[in-house]
């Protein structure tokens, strides 16, 4: 077995080392010494663009939003599954994130940032979904480690009730919201649904075959006959949100 090989490395905005390594086929990058994402567990990343993106089926001239381009493959599972005449946008705050993808990891997933559909925008997630309003069919997050970051502080704001409230302002009419988690949060649920999403929780496998972790993907609308179903959905209870409102009323 060939021993794990340090191939590249940069600094996050926080000021942590973050490392890109390769283990025979597989890649993984690293934060501190923490794991971040590894090429071997990209199940759930598939599973973001297929939930998030799972309204737009036959759609024609949708525009969707990838927050985070980690190693590519939500973004190439987006264009997998939408038609040619989608528009994807893809915001990624690292530098050193974009130029790993097009240097050694664009063979994981036949090289996405070459497909004609796709515009990449370097920079801060929270200023671009700002300046977007009633934009995107589908905005799918996958930001750090979800709503406990790990990359860079700020990017902490995303998952706050204002950063939410400015997602559902940059989509457009039975538009979703799908978040990517290592763990779920009830927290970040119950935040969710005050800023008047139905939501629904998804628990999927990290990696294809055998016994796997789970990671959370959640799928939020104001329209909840959009929602996704099937294996692993939960929806998200609005009845004491509701008793809040009644009661104001009374």
């Amino acid at each position: 077995m060939n021993p794990r090989v340090r191939i590249a490395t940069a600094r996050t905005p926080d000021g942590g080392e973050m490392a890109l390594f390769k283990h025979d086929r597989d890649f993984l990058i690293e934060i501190n010494g923490q794991a971040l994402m590894h090429s071997r567990q990209h199940a759930s990343e598939l599973q973001l663009a297929q939930l998030g993106c799972a309204h737009l089926a036959g759609r024609k001239g949708a525009r969707v939003l990838i927050g985070g381009l980690g190693m590519g493959y939500t973004l190439r599972q987006a264009l997998d599954v939408l038609g040619p005449d989608t528009h994807v946008v893809v915001g990624e705050l690292l530098d050193a994130v974009i130029e790993w993808n097009r240097a050694y990891l664009g063979d994981l997933n036949r090289h996405p940032l070459g497909d004609p559909r796709v515009e990449l925008k370097r920079g801060d997630i929270v200023e671009l979904v700002s300046h977007s309003r009633a934009k995107f069919d589908a905005i799918l997050l996958d930001i750090d480690n979800g709503p406990d970051a790990m990359t860079a502080t700020s990017n902490g704001h995303l998952y706050s009730r204002e950063g939410i409230q400015v997602c559902g302002r940059a989509l457009r009419k039975n538009g979703c919201l799908a978040v990517w988690s290592a763990e779920p949060s009830r927290k970040f649920e119950q935040r969710l649904q005050r800023c008047g999403f139905h939501v629904r929780r998804f628990r999927v496998p990290a990696y294809k075959g055998g016994k796997s972790p789970t990671r959370c993907v959640w799928v939020a609308s104001e329209d909840k006959n959009i929602l996704p179903t099937g294996a692993g959905a939960q929806r998200l209870a609005l009845e004491s949100g509701l008793r809040r409102r009644r009661g104001r009323r009374q």
